[in-house]
Formats: structure tokens, C-alpha cells, sequence
């Protein structure tokens, strides 16, 4: 079966290569979308794209090794964009960055331990006060 061409070759049916080009070019949100109606149409059309967008890496994110946390998180500093010059500059800055944020959790850890430790100092102060009035007033019999 063949489709008609117009007048400048190009053919005006179906074209199953440039319709998976047109696919592979679709951004995440794209697929999330898709993802979510066909479920809501049909639950098995929704579990075939699920399983394609898995096995076929488009959600490289949804991976345990590619998700943020603070401990154990690599970031890609190996892949280079080709440009040394911002390379060095995007190693350097990421350095900078963990730098502060380290120093910032520092900072909070050291906030925190004043406002325990004020709170336990009026606890304390509270409590002594407390057996200070109890030990001056005589106890009713």
C-alpha cells in the first residue's frame, strides 16, 4: 500500500518514522501526560506506556541512583560539556556550593542546640524554683 505524494515529494499519509521521531522528541511532562489519560481511558493502554517510558530510560529520574538526597548523592561531575573552560567553572562553583551548604547545616545544628539548651535551662530554672516554693511553704496537715 503505498501513500499519494503532493508536488514536492513529500507524502501526505502516515509516516511511522517521523511519527517515532515526533515520539522521542516529548518532554517528561509530555509522557506523565499521556501516562495519566491513558489510564483514565483505558488501564491497559496506561501500563504499556508506563512499562515503554521504564524499560526505555525516558525517566532516568525515577531511578534510585539519580535521586537527591544529602548522604551518598554523586553528582555527574565526569560528564564534561566539552567546554574545559566551564567545566572547571561548574566544578568549582558545585565545590563552593556544598562548601556552604555544609557550613549552613553546621550554623542550623548550632541554632538548634542553643534553643535546647535555653529550653532546658528555663526547665531546669522552672523546676528549681518550683522545689525552692515547695520546701518554704509548710505543709499543711
Amino acid at each position: 500500500m503505498s501513500y499519494a505524494s503532493d508536488a514536492s515529494g513529500h507524502s501526505s499519509g502516515f509516516n511511522p518514522e517521523k511519527f517515532g521521531e515526533r515520539l522521542n522528541d516529548l518532554s517528561k511532562g509530555s509522557w506523565i501526560a499521556i501516562m495519566v489519560v491513558a489510564f483514565i481511558v483505558f488501564w491497559p493502554i496506561g501500563l504499556l506506556v508506563l512499562g515503554y517510558l521504564l524499560w526505555s530510560g525516558k525517566m532516568q529520574s525515577w531511578r534510585s541512583d539519580h535521586r537527591c538526597g544529602r548522604r551518598g548523592h554523586r553528582r555527574h561531575r565526569s560528564r564534561g560539556t566539552g567546554n574545559t573552560a566551564f567545566d572547571d567553572y561548574r566544578n568549582e562553583t558545585l565545590k563552593r556550593l556544598e562548601e556552604e551548604q555544609k557550613a549552613f547545616e553546621g550554623f542550623l545544628d548550632q541554632l538548634r542546640r542553643a534553643k535546647d539548651q535555653d529550653q532546658f535551662d528555663q526547665f531546669m530554672a522552672s523546676r528549681t524554683a518550683d522545689t525552692v516554693d515547695r520546701s518554704a511553704s509548710p505543709d499543711p496537715v
